[in-house]
């Protein structure tokens, strides 16, 4: 059974919080929101030097993204790092950054999509859980709370969430405990042999994705098989999907029906539609964290020590 990754210490009302952007650009309107809740909430947002910056789509040079993302690292008084949103360009950084003082002042690195990345890599090298979560991008401009933002604030602040997740028909009764990891479906896809490759070996993964193919969702879920991430798990949570598209000739099946077919050969237990991802009711993952997934008449993943 595969113990959990070192948890990050709890936040407490002053500590400073930063913000970066490794991927695609964004502006001070949108960040706002998120600025003005983390001050809510008791904290300091330490908003990254080049955050508002713009090369392309990303916010940034390669050069000044990793800048700013070695910043947070190093400061021991940046207690967590939110990633402001995804898009694309984490994967240009990963490989540049030194994590020496990140881990032995372990913080939480918060972010979903592009920040799996990030998340995969600092699991598979350093044991220390990171958060999928909301990002700064997600937060509501009328400043009200919701589910996805409670859950990202509990868990900062230290609570081990349990989820209640409706039946859904593709589900595979069972019980499992492990460590929870994956994230992007895309992404996971996209580090299969680089030095930011999962390691999936009696862990319960967590799959979602949005405004893919069909096509590709079955083509990724056949290299998942094929380079046996799957055969050894000990459960799959899976996400939101949303927003996929099909070809003239349609597929045949959505993605749900294709993640259920693909795992159709194993005897671990199956969720689907768990709230998470790029879905508005976004509840925080601890990437790293140990679980128990229980699958049946009722469906449960709770968080613990």
């Amino acid at each position: 059974m595969n113990k959990s990754t070192l948890r990050p210490s709890d936040l407490k009302p002053g500590d400073r919080i930063g913000i970066v952007a490794p991927a695609r650009k964004v502006s001070r309107k949108e960040m706002a929101p998120a600025i003005n809740i983390l001050k809510e909430w008791g904290y300091e947002p330490v908003e990254g030097p080049n955050l508002y910056g713009e090369h392309d789509q990303f916010s940034g040079t390669d050069e000044e993204r990793k800048a700013d993302f070695q910043q947070m690292l190093d400061d021991v008084s940046v207690r967590a790092i939110l990633c402001a949103r995804g898009g694309y360009g984490s994967v240009r950084l990963i490989d540049q950054l030194d994590f020496s003082l990140f881990q032995k002042h372990p913080k939480w690195i918060v972010g979903y999509s592009d920040i799996t990345v990030f998340h995969s890599h600092i699991n598979r090298h350093y044991g220390i859980s990171t958060l999928h979560a909301a990002m700064p991008i997600n937060f509501p401009a009328d400043l009200r709370m919701n589910d996805s933002l409670q859950s990202l604030k509990d868990v900062l602040e230290g609570e081990n969430p349990e989820y209640k997740i409706p039946p859904h028909p593709f589900n595979r009764a069972g019980i499992a405990e492990g460590q929870l990891c994956g994230g992007n479906l895309s992404m996971l896809y996209s580090l299969i042999g680089t030095a930011s490759d999962i390691d999936t070996e009696g862990k319960i993964l967590f799959l979602e994705d949005l405004d893919e193919y069909l096509y590709h969702i079955d083509r990724m879920m056949m290299n998942l098989k094929r380079s046996e991430k799957l055969q050894k798990l000990s459960g799959l949570v899976v996400g939101g999907m949303n927003d996929m598209n099909d070809n003239t000739v349609p597929f045949g099946k959505n993605a749900y029906e294709i993640i259920a077919e693909t795992v159709s050969p194993y005897n671990f237990p199956v969720i689907f539609n768990f709230k998470s991802g790029h879905i508005f009711e976004n509840l925080a993952l601890i990437i790293g964290g140990h679980v128990h997934l229980e699958a049946g008449a009722s469906c449960t993943l709770k968080f613990i020590d």
